[in-house]
């Protein structure tokens, strides 16, 4: 984990990012006119076979990768019981009472509002600040969509929906908002104030991000995101580690609810909305277009959500399974993608667990949602068939 030190420059105005961000790429000295750097591929009809044969293959392994995650927690985890029952029964080396299951769902939380500032706005901004202006535009999570700005503000969103056991932005009954607001309502204004702040700040930086990595707007973000943190981990915890077994079968019902009306219906969207962006995907291959292109990034961008509003519960078959980085690994490979256009070699995308680290590693930056992203978008917008 990196080890977030907040800057703040003088004043409030922003400083572009990137003077002339939108035509980055640069060709080696070996390149010829025709020979674009993979950071400046165009699609074109003459590589379109390839291209959508490549788009079609990523989205079937996202499909199957959100469809498996959903099944590990509903039906049936590495041949055994499923997920959600090992964590409701809290009966085993893994969760061993109620309380390790809130603090597993606290430190989530914590988690994903550090991994926020400290990583996804932190990086480019300290990248940036070093004069690294080039690595910092690539250090951006969601930047050839231009959904950056989304993608954190739903990371919120999923700690949010679990710390108020629910989805519609309601507080649930059996929640752990609802019990600390009952035991120290003082606490639960804090951290609702906490987050309602940090889903404000994230939105508040100007659009695209990429543009203005550098900016008041994205130091105010990266400190309530610290803040955020820091009321998780130092006193949300705390607090709830200091409970006595008097609050057991409330704490049973929150991790019920939790699980019921969290997690599950979370990935079981995640799962509808992969098969969705598939078929998109597909109807893309079958027929370019750029009405058909334009469906498919907004399939894209209707997926993405609820990935991202699944990231403060990063654990179990998620993460065991290696199905975090198969989704979701940032940055990408943008020459090995290339690479992959041009042999076709799709079984690069594959990989086992006899295969090294590194590896590993190569085969899940050529796959998931962000090489979908670069297949998908230029400059924020729909690819163009031409």
């Amino acid at each position: 984990m990196l080890s977030f030190k907040k800057i703040l420059l003088p004043g409030a105005a922003c400083l572009t990012a990137l003077a002339g961000v939108l035509s980055l790429g640069s060709c080696s000295s070996n390149d010829g006119p025709d020979a674009p750097s993979s950071k400046d591929i165009e699609y074109s009809s003459e590589i379109a076979k390839g291209w959508h044969n490549y788009t079609v293959r990523v989205a079937e392994l996202l499909a199957k990768d959100s469809e498996n995650l959903y099944k590990s927690w509903n039906e049936s985890y590495n041949g055994g019981k499923a997920f959600k029952d090992t964590f409701r029964e809290h009966n085993n080396s893994s969760y061993p009472s109620a309380l390790s299951c809130i603090d597993e769902i606290l430190a989530g939380c914590e988690t994903i509002a550090n991994e926020v500032g400290e990583q996804k706005i932190g990086s480019p901004y300290q990248q940036y600040k070093n004069g690294n202006h080039e690595g910092a535009l690539y250090a951006v999570e969601s930047w050839y969509s231009w959904h950056s700005r989304d993608d954190y503000s739903n990371n919120i969103v999923s700690i949010r929906n679990s710390y108020f056991g629910s989805l519609d932005n309601k507080v649930a009954d059996n929640s752990i908002a609802g019990l600390t607001a009952e035991l120290n309502p003082e606490l639960d204004s804090k951290v609702k104030a906490s987050i309602e702040k940090t889903y404000n700040a994230i939105l508040s930086i100007p659009q695209p991000f990429r543009n203005n990595i550098v900016c008041a707007e994205s130091e105010a973000a990266m400190a309530a995101c610290d803040e955020l943190k820091n009321i998780f981990a130092n006193e949300l915890r705390p607090f709830f580690s200091g409970l006595d077994a008097s609050h057991d079968a409330k704490l049973d019902a929150i991790v019920a609810n939790y699980v019921d009306n969290v997690v599950l219906p979370t990935y079981s969207l995640l799962k509808e909305r992969n098969a969705q962006l598939l078929s998109a995907v597909k109807t893309l291959a079958a027929s370019p277009s750029d009405t058909n292109f334009s469906k498919a990034c907004d399939a894209w961008l209707s997926s993405r959500e609820p990935w991202e509003e699944s990231e403060a519960f990063l654990f179990g078959p998620v993460d065991a399974l290696g199905l975090d980085p198969n989704m979701d690994s940032w940055p990408l490979d943008q020459d090995a993608i290339v690479n992959i256009l041009k042999s076709g070699n799709f079984n690069d995308m594959l990989w086992n667990d006899d295969e090294s680290k590194e590896e590993i590693e190569a085969s899940q930056n050529i796959r998931g949602f962000h090489t979908l992203e670069f297949l998908l978008f230029k400059d924020g917008q729909p690819r163009k068939v031409k």
